[in-house]
């Protein structure tokens, strides 16, 4: 499993959501992270996406679950870390909490999906000033179209630099094939109650995701922070970027305090 690593101090693994690889979630928590001194990033690019391949033997969620178990053993060993996922990333990374309950002493959640999807609102885009012409293809534009609610030239500068490159990396047979068997085989929050601090972050536009599905995993998690943010759909994290900085500085400041205790 291929992985971008930086800094050094207590590991945080953070996972990118489907389509993309590790450079949209790098791109948006390292102006955060690299704030913050005494934490050591790591973005693996999870398979069938970026530089990790999907070979047959990988077809289901619970095989990818196992590779990132795998991952935290071969380069994080049994020293607690924190785990941050988006979308897709999010439901990976609730299941590595609720493998490693005592292990994974915080965990913050980025627009997630779950097992299943909740109702959720109508893509509306809100902010429309970035002028497109020749700036990307016709299916990335598609692409930015349906992922952005806040389309200025900000944004398109994020989409162009963390989103589009990865576009071409995808397997999608391999993608496929593993989200056919979707659903992990023990439910995240079917264990007992986590008990470190939690950041769960949605976005009211959210089209994707949606906020009252995250909302339903409140009860789980006694620690949490949870925030709806208007003005943000599924790319919460380059459309609400100050917010999200002081939330997840927040979240980490918290995670240190609840671990010294």
């Amino acid at each position: 499993m291929h992985y971008a690593e930086y800094g050094s101090g207590t590991p945080v693994l953070a996972l990118h959501g489907a389509g993309v690889d590790h450079r949209e979630i790098a791109g948006a928590l390292e102006p955060i992270l690299s704030s913050v001194p005494g934490f050591r990033r790591l973005y693996p690019d999870l398979p069938g996406m970026g530089r990790t391949p999907a070979p047959e033997t990988i077809t289901s969620n619970d095989d990818v679950l196992d590779l990132l178990l795998g991952l935290i053993d071969a380069t994080i060993g049994d020293e607690p870390l924190l785990v941050m996922g988006q979308s897709y990333g999010g439901y990976l990374a609730r299941a590595v909490a609720n493998r490693r309950p005592e292990q994974v002493v915080g965990l913050a959640l980025v627009c997630p999906v779950g097992a299943h999807t909740s109702t959720v609102p109508e893509h509306r885009v809100l902010v429309s000033s970035a002028d497109l012409t020749g700036e990307l293809g016709p299916e990335l534009e598609a692409s930015y179209r349906s992922y952005f609610v806040v389309q200025t030239p900000v944004t398109l500068g994020r989409f162009q630099e963390s989103v589009a490159p990865a576009a071409p990396l995808v397997d999608e047979p391999g993608l496929m094939r593993i989200f056919s068997q979707w659903e992990l085989r023990d439910r995240p929050e079917a264990a007992k109650i986590y008990p470190h601090p939690v950041l769960i972050l949605a976005g009211r536009q959210d089209a994707t995701a949606g906020y009252t599905g995250p909302w339903e995993l409140i009860e789980h998690y006694p620690r949490a922070t949870f925030a709806v943010l208007d003005r943000a759909g599924h790319a919460l994290l380059h459309e609400q970027s100050t917010l999200t900085h002081a939330l997840v500085v927040e979240w980490l400041a918290r995670v240190r305090e609840h671990s010294t205790t």
